[in-house]
């Protein structure tokens, strides 16, 4: 990608305004969605949550294309407040019931597949929600929610847990808020929270665990990686717990420290061994079913032979470690090796490697240290 940032943030966003294939089913709807994130990826929030809200594929899986006058669905509703914008504990049950009211009559156009407002399903009542009374319709609503306070610091608490430490500073967070709120520039949020002293000079209290699409596409954008078959990074993503277009449920992945346990760990490392191995690793005959068939209730076994069988990666590890003033037959000096770690970690290694390791032998332990798993 030109843009890694907006991938990221597509990321980001597919994890918080959260939608899934099963769900929805239809696969091109799920495509539009994400490139509607993509869009508006480092844009304008409130333009965002506006047009997310009447996304089909979030019609569909929130249940709000159904929700009619007189049979009001809630779920849409109480997601876009708690999860959406102002997070739990700023709402009133009633705040949600009102609000259900408003967003009845947004639905999707059957022939083409776009949002469309059905004016009849539509309840046109006075409600109240946040203290604001009126003949609210759904994008009202949305524009009561986004002048609340809470809102911005909702959306800047998330980020900072996505780029800077695990445990936001409070302070620092409402400072941001109040720029955030000034526009709704998703733009200023982050490039704030990437100059934050925690990401400039990056310890071990404040390092963070990458999610399993980070892991992938970082190793292969370092490496200059070529996969012989695209599906093969949805799949071993999949296996590390990230079935991408499928989060777990509307709350996303928890990220942090959930993506790491005994299984995949076991993933990760096998990715990371493939993608060094000067073997091409056979590619599955099963094709695209592959990324969807990952089930939680596979056994390890089956998870890892599935990935033997469809990731493909070749990697000129020789360029790689040029990169680093190494060779892969000459024995590894302790600059070398310093200038291969500062290249690959972002806190120092757990275990240090020996003085006579071979310029690939440090290459492999390097990838392999607890360490990289972090950004």
């Amino acid at each position: 990608s030109p843009s890694p940032l907006t991938e990221r943030m597509t990321l980001f966003w597919h994890n918080h305004f959260v939608s899934a294939q099963p769900k929805v089913r239809y696969t091109q709807l799920m495509y539009r969605q994400n490139v509607l994130l993509r869009q508006h990826a480092l844009g304008r929030f409130d333009q965002l949550l506006h047009e997310v809200a009447k996304d089909p594929a979030m019609l569909i899986y929130l249940d709000a294309a159904s929700s009619r006058r007189g049979a009001p669905n809630e779920n849409f509703a109480r997601e876009v407040m708690e999860l959406f914008t102002l997070g739990a504990g700023h709402y009133r049950e009633d705040d949600i019931r009102q609000a259900a009211r408003a967003f009845t009559g947004w639905s999707i156009d059957l022939d083409s597949g776009q949002y469309t407002f059905r004016r009849l399903q539509h309840d046109g009542g006075e409600k109240t929600v946040l203290g604001q009374t009126g003949n609210l319709d759904g994008d009202a609503v949305l524009d009561v929610l986004l002048a609340q306070p809470a809102t911005a610091e909702f959306i800047v608490r998330k980020l900072w847990r996505e780029f800077v430490s695990p445990q936001p500073d409070e302070g620092r967070v409402r400072s941001i808020a109040t720029a955030f709120r000034n526009g709704w520039n998703i733009a200023v949020p982050v490039r704030a929270l990437l100059l934050q002293p925690e990401v400039v000079a990056r310890d071990i209290d404040n390092a963070l665990v990458k999610s399993p699409a980070e892991l992938v596409v970082g190793f292969l954008r370092q490496s200059g990686g070529e996969l012989t078959r695209p599906v093969a990074a949805a799949v071993s993503i999949a296996g590390m717990g990230q079935n991408l277009f499928s989060p777990p449920n509307v709350r996303g992945w928890p990220g942090g420290e959930a993506w790491i346990n005994t299984q995949t760990l076991l993933a990760r490392k096998a990715f990371l061994e493939r993608g060094l191995s000067e073997r091409t690793v056979a590619e599955t005959s099963i094709g695209e079913p592959m990324a969807t068939s990952m089930k939680d209730d596979d056994t390890p076994r089956r998870r890892l032979q599935m990935l033997e069988q469809a990731t493909s990666v070749r990697i000129d590890t020789e360029a790689w470690l040029k990169r680093a003033g190494m060779a892969p037959e000459r024995v590894a000096i302790p600059a070398s090796r310093a200038k291969l770690e500062h290249m690959l970690l972002v806190v120092p290694p757990t275990a240090a490697t020996g003085e006579g390791v071979l310029g690939l032998d440090a290459l492999r332990a390097t990838l392999l240290d607890p360490a990289y798993q972090l950004k």
